[in-house]
């Protein structure tokens, strides 16, 4: 009897794990339906990388913060800063449509692209298309992308948007440390994938743009169910759980960068701390200017897109290319 117990239990778990693999598969076929690629691609080492390009005049490189994609910018600030320089926005390695490189993949891999890694795969996307010292402008964790790319590759300057830029007290959320995991890594993101809802999704992008309110048709224009699909959640995951040790080694070496950085940032931050991140950053950058933007949340490029337009026009000018 326990023997037939123990079969059926087994068979009703590899049921509902046959149902999930279905439904998520099922997701991400409808995420990537409603919500495609909107750029063109260019291939460089190994990647597939998918960008935006439109205006003319000074580069300006413009990339995404954790979990989200280039579309965060093509909702405004791609056109508003088209109209005075030739912007390109990334989507980062395993992030929206650009890939990952062979070593960075698979569901039990743990290894994760660090933000040299990234930087360094960027810029050479970037030269490809023939961005030359641009300014590199970077959200949230592409802040620290921005950072690296300003630290070994070719730019004029750099703007931090609510930048991840240095090491933080404390650990990460609990579910970075699982995703991180190699085994959490390979088996939570199938459940998120198939079972976490559009009600859910919306409250978690209203928690990162608080205290501000989500702009009208946000939601829609980004495509959540791209940052839910099983492979993002997996990169980005292990990016965030390899974040910290990066920024611990990238921070010492400050003092050296000598371009002209923008930091950008809302007191009101809760995601990304003011004066944990941009305050202790500018006492260690040669030619830093904070520009703190009072009871901002951490989408400062929504809610205060004038301010960071204007930070970036001091970043082309203090780098002589206006």
């Amino acid at each position: 009897m326990l023997r037939i117990l123990g079969a059926v239990l087994l068979l009703s778990l590899l049921g509902g794990c046959a149902v999930t693999q279905i439904r998520a598969d099922r997701m991400e076929r409808d995420a990537e339906t409603r919500w495609p690629p909107v750029g063109q691609f260019v291939e460089v080492d190994g990647l597939r990388v998918h960008y935006v390009q439109k205006g003319s005049g000074p580069d300006v490189v413009l990339l995404h913060g954790a979990s989200g994609n280039l579309r965060d910018f093509t909702f405004q600030l791609v056109d508003r800063l088209a109209r005075d320089y030739r912007v390109t926005a990334f989507d980062r390695p395993g992030l929206g449509y650009t890939t990952q490189q062979a070593r960075f993949q698979g569901a039990f891999n743990a290894r994760a692209e660090t933000p040299q890694d990234q930087a360094a795969a960027l810029a050479a996307a970037a030269a490809k298309l023939g961005v030359r010292r641009p300014v590199v402008v970077g959200h949230s964790f592409g802040g620290a992308v921005a950072m690296a790319w300003g630290l070994d590759q070719d730019a004029a300057a750099v703007v931090s948007l609510g930048g991840a830029i240095m090491p933080w007290p404390g650990a990460l959320d609990s579910q970075y440390q699982v995703l991180g995991n190699p085994l959490g890594g390979a088996v939570v993101p199938q459940f998120v994938t198939a079972y976490y809802g559009r009600d859910r999704a919306r409250n978690a992008v209203a928690g990162i743009f608080a205290p501000q309110d989500v702009p009208p048709g946000y939601l829609d224009h980004i495509g959540p169910g791209l940052s839910l699909r099983r492979e993002t959640i997996r990169a980005n995951g292990r990016q965030v759980a390899a974040l910290r040790p990066a920024l611990v080694k990238m921070s010492k070496r400050y003092p050296q960068m000598t371009i002209p950085v923008e930091l950008v940032h809302g007191t009101a931050d809760t995601t990304v701390g003011y004066e944990i991140h941009s305050v202790a950053a500018a006492k260690l950058l040669p030619d830093a200017r904070v520009t703190p933007l009072e009871g901002v949340g951490h989408m400062p490029q929504h809610a205060r897109p004038g301010a960071v337009i204007e930070a970036v026009r001091r970043a082309a000018e203090r780098a002589g290319l206006r």
